[in-house]
């Protein structure tokens, strides 16, 4: 089975808007449901969890019937990092789904998902037991030696640029958390479950990305996905 792992817990402050993020309408629509709605059109995908803010646990059973997202299985409570949030919903998996199979983690903010990003993510996982969906880097950059300047560059070709959907399976992912739990690496890193796997010396595989797939973070972004949904139903049209 192929699960999808929502992430929606966040706030999401940068926007600027009264309401977290992924639920601020877009041509009358939710971001959190043009995410969800990609995982439910895709094929491959079997079931979907969201984890969601506590406070709009409610609201997400009235997405879920407004938009008929018959996968939408589980809805779990977010947490205050993207780590915690990320296993509340591997734990609240435990009883549900098998070791082997494939979670599929994404940010409820990332509406640009395609499918044949999330199709690749699960052909890697199943073949390594992991899939980080990855880009190559294609600006010039370098090291900041304050926030004012620079004096050295960066080889943009040993830069991986990672988004999500991040692909475990299932019994990889949960006994990751539970050692990182366990031995309290979980508090030494940046709060990423990439972060975590290089901190406990685990290999990460690339999957197909695309620099389209964003994470909506700041108002320009709303903007842009606007855009980006314009130019989808006016290829329709014609």
């Amino acid at each position: 089975m192929n699960v999808a792992v929502i992430l929606a817990g966040g706030v999401g402050n940068r926007v600027g808007a009264n309401i977290p993020k992924q639920f601020i309408e877009v041509l009358g629509k939710p971001v959190l449901a043009y995410t969800i709605e990609a995982f439910q059109n895709h094929k491959e995908i079997d079931a979907i969890e969201v984890v969601c803010i506590e406070s709009y646990i409610d609201y997400m059973q009235t997405l879920k019937s407004e938009y008929s997202f018959d996968k939408l299985k589980w809805i779990a409570k977010g947490g205050a990092t993207f780590q915690e949030s990320v296993m509340n919903g591997i734990n609240h998996l435990e009883d549900k789904i098998k070791r082997d199979d494939v979670v599929l983690v994404h940010f409820g903010a990332s509406p640009f998902i395609e499918d044949y990003i999330i199709s690749d993510a699960i052909k890697v996982c199943k073949e390594k037991g992991n899939a980080i969906s990855t880009t190559d880097f294609f600006l010039l950059s370098g090291v900041k030696d304050d926030k004012t300047k620079s004096s050295k560059w960066i080889d943009r070709d040993t830069i991986a640029c990672m988004s999500t959907p991040h692909a475990f399976n299932y019994g990889f992912i949960s006994d990751i958390y539970k050692e990182a739990v366990k031995t309290g690496i979980i508090n030494e890193v940046e709060p990423h479950t990439t972060t975590l796997m290089y901190k406990m010396g685990k290999t990460i595989y690339f999957s197909e990305g695309s620099q389209t797939n964003i994470k909506i973070t700041r108002k320009e972004d709303l903007d842009l996905f606007e855009g980006y949904l314009l130019m989808k139903q006016r290829r329709k049209q014609q």
